[in-house]
């Protein structure tokens, strides 16, 4: 599937249509801390941000974002600013008149997450509608006056209670929600459109935009969409989730601004976003950035279909999706522990070539031999073409996936894989992937194979940490925090644990955590077990060692 979006103005930022994939990022300075928020959005510019984003929790710091982008200016930067509006529409129309773009969320601007009311009946779902877009009026009419763009960004977990009764808490619920306010934007004639679907579970987020790519494109809306896998956490982790997400979209032709969300300081996210964009860009011959899908990146099928696979050795069937290494031309399997040991199952090679011009004789003698090991290295479009073939033809040899790209550096490892065979991965595909050694330390194969395994949601062989990079509404130290809660809970394999600045967005976005650690504002913290609240009001000096109590309270607790 191929989006093609419409073009629409920021300022004098163009996006959508042709243009170049954009950069973003997001300040998680106090937005009254007038300094350290113009410095933090200089240090974001200069690393590549093209658009900053600015948290306006209420109509006095939406009013003060007119300073902040004062003092921007007269330091000779002109960058357009997107004011971050949850719950305010008083505070959305105020920094309309002031900044470039305006986020809301659908599912807190109008609606409630968690409003008492279910079983809504049709006329009531109207009902709901109708005030939404006399709610929504004053709004628009500002942006059309000011010529300020909206973007309509919808995050899993924070969905009103309407959409999640009527659709689930759903990829489908997130694209309805959607869909609603932009009809609404439409019929009143404003169409400076942009819109997200942001989750931290990769797969949901791939899934919603693919959803809603295809609906928009239907009824004529196909506005710009911006990308991001939200509360990515920190590190590595937080790096395979987003490459592995963006990248399975722009690969499709999707996305046209992205934000690779870490809980670090903001302009470490820019030189991911950059190495993530510049695949999907090349230099035309006179010297301008366009659009280009690098052909081994290529998504041009979709799967509609699961296939079983027999065990071979200790390769497919119900075993746990593989981690193969090669190393000085030799292949071994990897174990969570960081060992390796010769791979001993018989393996058939298959590359690019051999997929696009032998697949009939390849069938034929893996029909025969279903003892076989298939390891393809491939681009993404040819590994699914083999993949699909394999499926009709009832073929049950599990298949391991390998990058076509020779990578020098773990940085280049990382990347590369998690764009492909990352983009397959997220969809099921695959009995294990392979990671070639040869130019990079063996821990970080390893370790890198198994992370990518993890985000993508094929094997869980971790913590999996759910955290946010932080706003102007954090009111403690996240990164520190997120580390002080790793160093203590990082041996719970399986165990998803969230950490979250604020409640804003923080109980909604860590709705699948097993626990969750949430700011409650001064100095306090909400301990959540799954969805509920269950240690209100922790002093933040006693919330690890506390949640490490609820955990073994809980009996999920192993030794450490």
């Amino acid at each position: 599937m191929r989006y093609h979006s419409l073009e629409v103005k920021i300022g004098m930022l163009k996006i959508g249509g042709k243009n170049p994939v954009c950069l973003q990022s997001m300040t998680n300075t106090p937005t009254m801390n007038t300094r350290a928020t113009v410095d933090q959005a200089i240090r974001m510019i200069e690393a590549g941000s093209a658009l900053v984003r600015i948290t306006a929790q209420g109509p006095k710091e939406a009013a003060h974002l007119q300073v902040i982008k004062g003092q921007l200016k007269a330091l000779g930067y002109n960058v357009p600013l997107i004011a971050d509006i949850h719950y305010s529409p008083e505070a959305a129309e105020i920094a309309a008149g002031i900044v470039e773009k305006v986020r809301i969320n659908p599912g807190n601007y109008v609606d409630r997450p968690n409003s008492a009311k279910v079983n809504y009946s049709d006329s009531e779902y109207e009902a709901e509608l109708e005030k939404i877009s006399k709610s929504l009026a004053p709004l628009l009419s500002i942006c059309k006056e000011y010529g300020t763009a909206i973007r309509i960004g919808v995050n899993h977990g924070s969905l009103s209670q309407r959409i999640v009764d009527r659709y689930g808490d759903t990829p489908e619920g997130m694209v309805q929600s959607a869909l609603e306010f932009t009809r609404i934007c439409h019929k009143q004639g404003f169409h400076n459109l942009v819109l997200s679907m942001k989750s931290s579970n990769v797969r949901v987020m791939v899934s919603a935009y693919l959803m809603l790519a295809e609906k928009l494109m239907a009824e004529g809306l196909n506005y710009p969409l911006h990308l991001g896998v939200t509360e990515a956490g920190d590190g590595e982790d937080g790096r395979l989730k987003s490459v592995a997400g963006i990248g399975a979209l722009l690969a499709r032709g999707i996305g046209d601004t992205i934000r690779v969300s870490l809980t670090e300081d903001p302009e470490f996210e820019l030189p991911v976003a950059r190495a993530i964009a510049d695949r999907f860009h090349q230099v035309n011959e006179k010297g301008e950035i366009v659009r280009m899908i690098r052909p081994d990146l290529l998504v041009s099928r979709e799967t509609d279909y699961c296939r079983e696979t027999s065990a071979c050795g200790n390769i497919g069937g119900k075993n746990p999706v593989a981690v193969l290494i090669r190393q000085n031309g030799q292949y071994f399997i990897a174990d969570e522990e960081n060992n390796v040991s010769p791979l001993h199952s018989l393996v058939l090679f298959i590359d690019e070539t051999m997929v696009a011009d032998k697949l009939p004789d390849l069938l034929s003698q893996l029909s025969t031999n279903p003892e076989m090991v298939i390891l393809a290295e491939a681009g993404a479009d040819k590994l699914r073409m083999l993949d699909k073939a394999l499926f009709q033809n009832e073929i049950k040899n599990p298949l391991i996936l390998k990058s076509p790209v020779v990578c020098n550096s773990t940085q280049e490892m990382l990347l590369e894989n998690s764009l492909n065979p990352g983009n397959l991965l997220i969809d099921g595909i695959g009995s294990g992937i392979c990671i070639d050694a040869s130019e990079v330390p063996l821990t970080d194969a390893i370790r890198i194979g198994f992370g990518l395994l993890q985000a993508t949601r094929m094997r869980i062989s971790r913590t999996e940490f759910i955290a946010c990079p932080s706003c102007g509404r954090t009111l403690f130290n996240i990164q520190e925090t997120l580390q002080q809660v790793k160093a203590r809970t990082g041996h719970l394999k399986g165990l998803k644990i969230g950490v979250m600045g604020c409640i804003v967005n923080g109980p909604g976005e860590m709705a699948d955590a097993d626990y969750g650690y949430v700011g409650a504002g001064n100095g306090k913290v909400n301990l959540y077990k799954g969805k509920v609240p269950v240690k209100r009001g922790v002093p933040e000096s006693e919330a690890v060692e506390a949640l490490v109590e609820l955990i073994k309270e809980n009996g999920d607790w192993i030794g450490e």
